[in-house]
């Protein structure tokens, strides 16, 4: 089935218009002073016009400095990204000139500046509360905007998350991490997610007979693995656009006996199950729900029953700094979004569930390589982009998204983790 862009993507409000006026020049030439300061420091090179800052490194050109300075001067980070979907501004390697930056972020605007954060930084709009009103809309923002988009980029699986690659795992203590993927070119994308499903299926004890609740189906990957199994799933999402297309793919699998889809809210789902599981939906969550999302799977939960969560997670410190900021990634991609630090995760389940984090295992490595893939396949797949109805703007958002996002986990920023939870004996 071939879907069409469920949103227009010709228009981008805001874009299109360049901050001016006095308070907009002011702003440009504080943010000129800043960022040059901040470049000047680190392996990149900047070029200015005639000038070049930055210690020599991953390559930056600004085509309308003018432009890039009024935009993060009015919007900072939000403008930085605006301004790369605008042209203003380019790299040849995005991904690696903001991997120098991700390494150096908290420390990229000085110290006394930061503590005026809460005076500049935009508040997320009231409408992308992940409340029971507003969560599908935020989740179609992203997710049902055409399946034939995300296959053009994603391995056969459709797994739109991180893939778990075949290296070795070191013992830290209170939890695993998984060694970094170099040297595993000859082995696919595909294989690698199906390591990442199996391991939490393995952790999860899913086998002949399991009760499984999946929250957030995706395109049905996990679940067909599932019930490969032996398992009955149950599994809720609130794309409609994935719902449609997981159940052509169950069906195709001849599975449909032993996995029903639905389009709920997580907080709406009944029953008892022996294994929850749930790939990068937290971070749709929010902040201020993760407690009712952990007391709605302890409340589902079969008394010896086990969870296994996949986790995009950011440090704590961080977490606690940004949890009240509009981000880029907020603005165009996944509104509502927000990142959970593992303290978080372990303070919420215990003081409001009967949960505890058993198993814990670190990839953040494996994140960055996953990314990497994506964002080349969907590089090698514009004329096919354009042909589904996006724009140009539309491409560059998409390479700033996945390059942005790989940034992130390449630096060290941003971790992905599989946690096992169990009940306390």
């Amino acid at each position: 089935m071939t879907t069409t862009p469920s949103r227009p993507v010709t228009s981008w409000p805001g874009l299109h218009s360049v901050p001016t006026g006095f308070k907009a020049q002011v702003s440009a030439r504080i943010a000129r002073q800043l960022f040059r300061a901040a470049v000047r420091r680190l392996p990149v090179s900047v070029h200015d016009g005639s000038t070049v800052h930055g210690l020599g490194g991953p390559s930056m050109v600004l085509h309308r400095p003018d432009e890039f300075y009024a935009r993060i001067g009015r919007d900072g980070l939000i403008g930085f990204g605006e301004s790369y979907q605008t042209g203003a501004w380019e790299a040849a390697d995005l991904g690696g000139f903001l991997t120098v930056l991700a390494a150096e972020l908290p420390t990229l605007i000085p110290a006394p500046l930061q503590k005026l954060r809460a005076a500049y930084v935009r508040r997320p709009p009231r409408a992308h509360e992940n409340n029971e009103r507003n969560t599908q809309d935020n989740i179609a923002h992203h997710y049902d905007l055409s399946n034939d988009l995300f296959r053009l980029f994603l391995d056969d699986t459709l797994s739109y998350s991180s893939a778990l690659y075949d290296t070795s795992v070191v013992d830290r203590g209170d939890h695993l991490v998984a060694a970094p993927p170099e040297g595993r070119d000859h082995e696919s994308l595909a294989e690698a997610q199906v390591r990442k499903i199996e391991r939490l299926l393995d952790q999860t004890g899913v086998g002949e007979g399991t009760r499984v609740l999946e929250i957030g189906t995706g395109w049905g990957e996990l679940a067909i693995h599932a019930a490969r199994r032996g398992a009955t799933v149950h599994s809720v999402t609130l794309s409609r656009e994935q719902l449609d297309l997981a159940e052509q793919r169950i069906a195709a699998a001849g599975l449909s006996d032993r996995v029903t889809v639905e389009l709920s809210d997580y907080r709406a789902v009944e029953g008892t199950y022996d294994a929850v599981v749930s790939v990068e939906m937290i971070e749709a969550v929010g902040h201020e729900y993760w407690s009712t999302y952990f007391r709605t799977i302890d409340r589902l939960l079969a008394p010896r029953g086990r969870v296994g969560i996949q986790a995009i997670t950011m440090p704590h410190d961080r977490m606690l700094a940004t949890r009240r900021t509009w981000t880029w990634i907020n603005k165009y991609i996944f509104p509502g979004g927000f990142l959970p630090s593992v303290q978080a995760i372990e303070q919420v389940t215990r003081a409001d569930t009967s949960l505890r984090v058993v198993d814990r295992l670190s990839f953040g490595q494996h994140y960055a390589e996953t990314l990497r893939r994506w964002d080349t396949a969907f590089q090698a797949a514009r004329d096919q982009v354009r042909e589904l109805g996006f724009d140009e703007i539309f491409e560059r958002m998409w390479h700033f998204y996945l390059d942005y996002s790989r940034a992130g986990f390449a630096s060290g920023y941003l971790d992905v983790q599989q946690l096992t939870l169990a009940r306390e004996a």
